[in-house]
């Protein structure tokens, strides 16, 4: 039975950095691109009925995030989570990135240090170093095939040992697909309470976990993690609205909020994107059963790339994800360099995929590849990579 997500909309010339980027970054006009994380798929009937009402209406001018607007969204995170923010928590910023790093200037110095788990989402790095801030990296490592924190000893001797400032946390975690335990968020959450350690928590890929995996709220932990933290969360990645610059944080501590409000009035941003709102109201109020039918697609998608990988490249390895639409390949079985595993992808097989390298350290020799496409695409992704190993 055909699902709603085997049809292939063209996105050329739509001002779309996924495709039209291609010729503009020199590729071949066939690459398949299978990078950046939007995915191929219309967003769901309600997002898109909203947005013809809003057009329709005609006027486009300055917005706020109101009552109807909130209860939406506590909604949204009370049923699929458990979780039920409170209205004075919520600061809306044009994008998650955007929010994390306004975070890390808000509540530290130049200088200060910052505690992020590599290899890890790339602006993770870079809002420290655009910034001034200092990077400390905690390592993840493989242990059968599954990533892993460094021990609780180890990462808070490099807490004590650099004075950190902030924990930077990826959750779930891109690209290495993990969906961190509740006991794994408490060790972290234990020791950052001991050292004064605030968590800045990103969880955009919240939505997104396969069977057997629970996605927590890193502020539902306990009312100490509550007041400790910032909760990053948006519906660009679950519903697909990347482009309509819209994100929600939950900053429960009202001296950490009013740090945030400060340095946002300072760089004069306090009018949230209309049409950016309006999709995301529709979203959490209409889009569940979409996300519902989404999510067994991309596990199909998963499952597809497992068994190819397995009959036909077994020398290339999946990491197996348990959340994300970003699968963590690793290469290094085909005994390239990374400039010449650069080349094999970009202009052998045609396709564009994420180095591993662009994620730090331990990235190397692996690919981050983007499922939130047509199977089709997908399998015809995997026949080019079958012919040119």
């Amino acid at each position: 039975m055909e699902s709603r997500f085997d049809e292939i909309i063209d996105r050329h010339h739509t001002m779309c950095e996924k495709y039209d980027g291609i010729a503009r970054s020199g590729r071949p006009e066939d690459t398949i691109p299978l990078w950046v994380a939007d995915m191929d798929f219309r967003a769901p009937d309600s997002v898109r009925e909203a947005l013809h009402h809003l057009a329709d209406h005609g006027i486009f001018g300055y917005s706020f995030t109101g009552d109807e607007y909130f209860e939406a969204v506590r909604n949204w995170f009370a049923s699929r989570f458990g979780w039920e923010p409170k209205q004075e928590w919520l600061v809306c910023t044009p994008g998650v990135v955007y929010g994390f790093s306004a975070a890390i200037q808000a509540l530290t110095q130049e200088g200060d240090a910052v505690l992020i788990q590599q290899p890890v989402y790339p602006p993770f790095a870079g809002s420290l170093q655009n910034t001034g801030r200092r990077l400390v990296n905690s390592p993840l490592h493989e242990e059968n095939g599954r990533y892993c924190m460094e021990s609780p000893e180890e990462m808070e001797r490099r807490i004590v040992e650099n004075h950190v400032k902030i924990f930077l946390l990826c959750s779930p975690h891109n690209p290495v697909g993990r969906v961190w335990t509740q006991e794994e968020l408490e060790t972290v959450n234990d020791i950052c309470l001991r050292h004064g350690v605030v968590v800045i928590s990103d969880e955009i890929h919240a939505d997104f976990t396969f069977p057997g995996h629970k996605h927590t709220v890193f502020a539902s932990l306990s009312k100490e993690a509550e007041q400790n933290c910032i909760v990053c969360t948006a519906p660009s990645k679950t519903f697909n609205l990347a482009g309509l610059q819209t994100s929600n944080l939950f900053i429960p501590n009202p001296k950490l909020r009013e740090k945030m409000r400060n340095f946002m009035g300072r760089l004069h941003y306090d009018q949230p994107n209309l049409a950016g709102l309006t999709a995301c109201m529709a979203a959490y109020r209409g889009g569940a059963s979409w996300l519902d039918e989404l999510i067994p697609y991309l596990a199909e998608n998963v499952s597809l790339v497992r068994s190819f990988l397995r009959d036909h490249l077994p020398q290339l390895r999946l990491v197996e994800p348990e959340g994300t639409y970003l699968l963590w390949i690793d290469c290094r079985g085909l005994g390239l360099s990374q400039e010449e595993l650069g080349k094999f992808f970009s202009e052998r097989a045609r396709l564009w995929v994420n180095e591993g390298e662009m994620f730090g350290p331990g990235g190397e020799g692996f690919v981050r590849v983007n499922i939130g496409c047509p199977r089709s695409v997908l399998q015809t992704a995997l026949s080019r990579l079958s012919l040119h190993t």
